[in-house]
């Protein structure tokens, strides 16, 4: 069997990565058995962001997650959780329980169109109709924090501050460097470079000049947690990392483990962890598996140096996810030391699939890039750079599924999700199907409270959606819901619609046929088998169910929406990647 072994001194850990379902040695220590709380449980919400379906070891992958792994095997694993394409709708469900398009987040905010603006459920953060998860956790006695990747609006009004966290230190935009805020993430002014705006406890702020976001909202998490311990209440913490997504940004030693290991390119990584996703349990022997558009060219297809770039940036991809794992075990020996993490519900996920989508082409963001950056091979992951990995390797971390972010196909909605703590049925592989909006009602029936309804505060609000998971984890309910419930997914046009294991997609060409394609995913995960031609009956189901969920959630239908201007599923990634490459001046844009 191999291992890896590092040991880290200070803030940091002894940990032992071992691939294989073996206990893991190392890193914090579990407590000796699961007994039974004395007061109500701790909550910590742990979200990746866009973090692929296969990587951690848990689920597949070669890079190294040992404390990730070690709550998995100690806590249930989850195969068939699943999110919204996108990022800021998908953190809207979780802090509300209901669906994106009742709360404010119909489409990105970045990305609302002129139909869409000023309609109910379209307003680009969090709107008044919602009773967000930290409010009711502080009604119920909770101490509340958050470090990371707010989203879910700009303004302080629309801040964490606002929604219930005592504490808070957040990224409030969708994105930023991982070295500091000297850049954001989409430019329409080259030469103005875009700065990311942070907000702690609600007020304007500057990261320290020793920044580094996951090792920063780490620690800056436990200090919140820290102060206040003598309260005697519990707490919910939401740590919300900004990796792995780009600009891909790592610090040095932790890039140097990875170098050389995805030389062999896409084809074989994705063999290796189709085949670890077997012995693991995670998905059926012979499963089926999506090995990428044909658009996209083959690794042997790609150059010498072309090959040596993406390599590269899997590298620093891979030391992110390195960094966010052990970021994590940090606050868990912190729980540990301080006699709280035996009395700790944990919940980890990523906040969609892996993105092989392209930032390049939203405003003037490529010439931004292409004058300010150096995405030399010997830069990528340092400050200065500022790059993504593109289809390819986005492609397989979203293995053995179609696609990955911004589409309605597996890739981009199944994440995937680990929970922990007092009551979870311990070494567990969760296979039914369960959605992010099951979280709040999950961790209301922890904490022993529940959400007010339609009513709080004198107004109307949202009811939650969800369903608690809280039976399902415990080994007390083989799932969640029957044959006959439906969840729905709608984002910038595309769309899709599940029930039971029959599930409807609707993507633009060349993704998609741009008409309803029917799955049975319990036959054909991959999404591989259009059968709408050969069941009709079932697809008339399945469209009249659809249509009752956009008269439930008031989503607005835009024809020819999906094919607009903004994501563009990294149409011109290879073209960049030949000027980054060194074989295209910078001019060629």
């Amino acid at each position: 069997m191999n291992s890896l072994t590092t040991r880290f001194t200070g803030d940091s850990l002894t940990r032992t990565v071992c691939i294989g379902l073996v206990a893991l040695a190392g890193a914090w220590q579990a407590p000796a058995s699961a007994a039974t709380p004395q007061k109500r449980p701790n909550i910590l919400l742990i979200m990746a962001d866009d973090l692929g379906y296969t990587d951690i070891g848990r689920f597949g992958s070669e890079i190294a997650t040992p404390n990730l792994d070690r709550l998995a095997h100690e806590g249930a694993t989850m195969t068939q959780f699943h999110a919204s394409p996108f990022c800021s709708p998908t953190r809207a469900m979780l802090m509300s329980g209901s669906d994106n398009h009742l709360v404010g987040f119909g489409d990105m905010a970045e990305l609302i169109t002129e139909q869409q603006r000023g309609k109910p459920g379209y307003e680009g953060h969090l709107n008044d109709r919602v009773v967000p998860m930290a409010q009711v956790l502080k009604d119920a006695g909770y101490r509340t924090a958050m470090t990371g990747k707010w989203h879910l609006g700009v303004k302080e009004e629309h801040s964490p501050a606002s929604f219930g966290f005592d504490h808070s230190y957040a990224l409030v935009q969708g994105g930023s460097s991982h070295w500091g805020d000297q850049s954001g993430i989409v430019a329409v002014d080259p030469d103005k470079p875009p700065r990311a705006l942070y907000r702690e406890d609600g007020k304007s702020v500057s990261v320290p000049s020793d920044f580094y976001s996951s090792d920063f909202f780490a620690a800056r998490l436990i200090e919140y947690l820290k102060a206040g311990e003598d309260t005697g209440k519990p707490f919910f913490g939401y740590l919300a990392f900004t990796a792995p997504h780009w600009p891909l940004q790592a610090h040095d030693e932790d890039i140097r483990k990875y170098d050389g290991r995805y030389a062999a390119g896409y084809d074989a990584l994705r063999k290796e962890r189709l085949a670890r996703l077997d012995k693991l349990g995670i998905v059926p022997a012979g499963t089926e598996v999506f090995e990428g558009q044909a658009l996209w060219p083959k690794w042997d297809t790609l150059s010498a140096a072309e090959q040596a770039s993406e390599a590269k940036r899997m590298a620093v991809y891979a030391a992110m996810v390195d960094s966010m794992d052990r970021n994590i075990g940090r606050v868990l020996e912190y729980l540990r030391e301080s006699g709280q993490l035996e009395n700790t519900f944990i919940f980890f996920l990523s906040d969609n699939g892996a993105d092989g989508n392209s930032v390049y082409d939203v405003a003037r963001t490529r010439e931004w890039i292409h004058k300010d950056m150096d995405n030399s091979i010997e830069n990528l992951g340092k400050p200065g750079s500022f790059t993504e990995y593109g289809p390819g390797w986005a492609q397989v971390g979203s293995t053995p599924h179609r696609l990955y972010k911004s589409f309605m196909y597996q890739g981009g909605i199944s994440v995937p999700a680990i929970a922990w703590g007092p009551g979870v049925a311990a070494g567990t592989v969760k296979n039914a199907f369960a959605h992010v909006t099951d979280i709040a009602p999950t961790i209301y029936e922890v904490a022993g409270t529940q959400h007010p309804g339609t009513r709080y505060q004198g107004k109307d609000v949202l009811p939650v959606r969800g369903k608690s998971m809280l039976a399902y984890l415990e080994g007390k309910a083989d799932g969640l819901r029957d044959e006959n419930d439906v969840v729905g997914w709608e984002l910038g046009g595309r769309k899709a619609l599940r029930k039971g294991d029959w599930k409807i997609v609707f993507a633009n060409k060349p993704w998609g046929t741009e008409q309803w394609e029917l799955f049975n995913l319990a036959e054909d995960r991959a999404e591989q088998h259009d059968l709408s031609g050969s069941n009709p009956d079932k697809l008339r189901e399945m469209v009249a169910a659809w249509d009752q969920f956009v008269q439930e959630t008031g989503t607005l239908e835009i024809p020819n929406l999906a094919a607009r201007p903004g994501y563009s599923n990294a149409a011109r990634y290879y073209e960049d990647l030949k000027i980054e490459a060194g074989l295209k001046p910078r001019s060629a844009r």
